[in-house]
């Protein structure tokens, strides 16, 4: 058991019934047991967990009658896992989910079965270059079965480290494998230092359309290329095959602190990440959540705070408010008050002058 997750891993004859969430295994113990898990790597958050499926493990004697029937048996492991909770969310997707089952399921070398609760079709489909490489089996829709499958073995629910987000033991492993699924031509960022490069470096801004949008994107562009790079400026898109390839293309990334930034994932390594912080004392988030990752991955770091003046929170509330002087306040009232204020309300418009300093660190940085 784990602050984060609940697993279990068993060996033996294992069947599984999806329409009742039941799980048994015969054991050679006298005594019958049972206990319930929800298989999804969220524990402790109610809101993620509420909508989880859970299944209930029961042990039995060997050869005991109230073991069900074998209708479908396999000869390779099953992994049961739950595609709901935050999985709309991108970044949750991955946290949650795609880096725990590839933590979880990278050992079997595709010879393992995936069995999904609470499955989204659409879930399945975005990331489904990723599961055909950690599975070479059609995904299980096992809320649906009422078929009872047999298995040699059977872990139910995914790992996470406690207190990290995009982690594994190994980021730089993880991203290669990203660029391996989808076929990503540049494992390494350009090198500025090498003297045969001719190219200006790309650097891509992640915009956003509905919050925390770049309001002065046109002079931040301008910024950008009087620094020497490139730039692309897009939304992030759906698509993971064409995003993948667009960031994977460039050497630099920066956006404003929000879910799009995930697909920092896919920058070849040295590359640069720059993340933009509102106002609302995001520090943990920021560095929790993208910053200490993305040196993981073995990506250059760098983190812009922006100030009260480069705030649209400046228009809508006096300077002497909470939302300005005691964050926390609003914290403390709860994530729908404080995401109402700092993430839903809040634009950014960039200091250019000041913020082109960054955008110079991050191109000397192209040159270690």
């Amino acid at each position: 058991m784990r602050r984060r997750s609940d697993t279990c891993e068993m060996k033996g004859d294992i069947r599984i019934r999806g329409a009742s969430s039941t799980i048994f295994m015969s054991t050679s113990y006298s005594t019958n047991s049972s206990w319930t898990i929800k298989p999804y790597a969220r524990k402790g958050d109610e809101s993620a967990m509420q909508n989880i499926t859970s299944f209930t493990i029961k042990t039995s004697q060997e050869r005991a009658e109230t073991m069900p029937e074998c209708t479908k048996t396999h000869n390779v492991p099953a992994v049961v896992f739950s595609v709901g909770g935050y999985s709309g969310n991108h970044f949750h997707s991955f946290s949650d989910t795609i880096i725990p089952l590839y933590a979880t399921t990278r050992r079997f070398n595709r010879q393992v079965r995936f069995l999904v609760a609470n499955k989204n079709p659409r879930w399945i489909n975005k990331f489904k270059e990723l599961l055909d490489k950690l599975s070479k089996y059609e995904i299980i829709d096992i809320d649906q079965e009422n078929e009872v499958h047999c298995f040699p073995s059977m872990i139910i629910g995914l790992e996470k480290d406690d207190y990290k987000e995009l982690n594994t033991r190994s980021m730089k492993d993880f991203t290669k494998f990203l660029r391996n699924s989808y076929s990503l031509d540049r494992p390494t960022a350009i090198k500025l230092a090498n003297e045969s490069i001719k190219r200006s470096p790309r650097l891509l801004i992640v915009s956003r359309k509905r919050t925390r949008i770049f309001t002065n994107v046109k002079e931040v562009v301008t910024a950008a290329e009087e620094t020497g790079f490139e730039v692309i400026v897009t939304e992030m898109n759906a698509n993971l095959n064409k995003t993948s390839r667009l960031v994977n293309s460039c050497d630099v990334m920066m956006g404003v602190h929000g879910a799009g930034l995930t697909n920092m994932v896919f920058l070849p390594e040295n590359g640069v990440f720059v993340q933009v912080v509102p106002l609302g004392e995001m520090g943990w988030m920021a560095k929790t959540f993208y910053g200490e990752p993305a040196k993981g991955m073995g990506l250059k770091y760098l983190e812009y705070k922006i100030s009260g003046s480069e705030s649209s929170l400046i228009n809508q509330y006096p300077l002497n408010h909470s939302v300005f002087e005691d964050p926390y306040s609003i914290q403390k009232k709860g994530w729908e008050a404080y995401r109402s204020v700092y993430m839903d309300k809040q634009d950014v418009t960039l200091d250019v002058v000041k913020f082109k300093e960054t955008l110079v660190k991050a191109r000397q940085l192209l040159c270690l």
